[in-house]
């Protein structure tokens, strides 16, 4: 499932030079910030759906289970 997230300027400038610096420090290489704004939009575009997905199924799970300890309240 692809989807489009919204970044506002900040974060996305921060994002950009954690790649930058993860680029830097893990693999010895220097990203331009036009390359490491093409990595992020990838992730965005092509990945992030799948994390956010996973974290809605966590929280439903999550819930799910409160809710059911909730019902062992009935009197």
């Amino acid at each position: 499932m692809k989807g489009k997230f919204q970044l506002d300027n900040q974060k996305r400038k921060n994002m950009i030079s954690a790649i930058k610096r993860y680029f830097y420090e893990e693999r010895d290489e220097e990203m331009g910030d036009l390359a490491a704004s093409m990595f992020l939009d990838f992730f965005t575009e092509e990945l992030a759906a799948e994390f956010y997905n996973q974290g809605i199924e966590d929280c439903y799970s999550y819930m799910n289970d409160r809710l059911s300890d909730m019902l062992g309240l009935q009197k």
